[in-house]
């Protein structure tokens, strides 16, 4: 058998098999099955069509100070002319390297001001880990503000004050202020 008898009838062979193992796949394949579909919205969907809002939000600025801000929460909604949101994670970096993470349940958002609330766990680069039931971050300010107890883990033990304020001092560093009421128990 010469060559070109070879390629001729490959030529007529190979369409044809390639159209027979094409119609087999399509014949021979499985209908979808409606359980293993790839849901859309998990929860009541008519409940969340009918709440204005968004889900997973996420916000990155910078502050007058140079500071980097990001804010994601699992949900968020206007409410006039502020918003609220759900689940809440804070991070800022300072420009002097200071970094704190912030989480909360919950947080109201009015201009500058991000009120946390619902159980408040701040994280410093520093080794702190402070606890509060509210706290306040004012962006203008470059201001992180906790009104009420506050109790936590610091480098040298633990501690717990009435209040905290974390802003920048007048040399320039950012400066963790305890007052009302310190208590410190010291380990080496």
């Amino acid at each position: 058998m010469d060559r070109s008898r070879v390629i001729r009838w490959l030529r007529a062979l190979l369409p044809l098999a390639a159209l027979a193992i094409l119609s087999g796949l399509f014949l021979l394949g499985r209908s979808p099955d409606p359980e293993n579909a790839i849901p859309y919205a998990e929860g009541a969907g008519d409940e969340m069509a009918r709440q204005p809002g968004m889900t997973a939000p996420d916000y990155a600025g910078v502050t007058p100070d140079g500071a980097v801000l990001t804010l994601r929460a699992a949900r968020a909604a206007p409410a006039g002319d502020e918003g609220s949101a759900s689940h809440v994670t804070l991070d800022w970096r300072a420009p002097d390297g200071l970094a704190a993470s912030v989480t909360a349940g919950a947080a109201g958002i009015d201009g500058d001001r991000i009120a946390l609330a619902e159980g408040v766990r701040m994280t410093l680069s520093s080794g702190w880990v402070l606890t509060t039931p509210d706290m306040a971050a004012d962006t203008d300010a470059d201001r992180l503000t906790a009104p009420g107890r506050v109790e936590g883990l610091a480098p040298l033990g633990r501690l717990s004050a009435g209040g905290m304020v974390l802003s920048r001092g007048p040399d320039g560093a950012h400066v963790l202020e305890l007052n009302g009421g310190v208590r410190l128990l010291y380990q080496p």
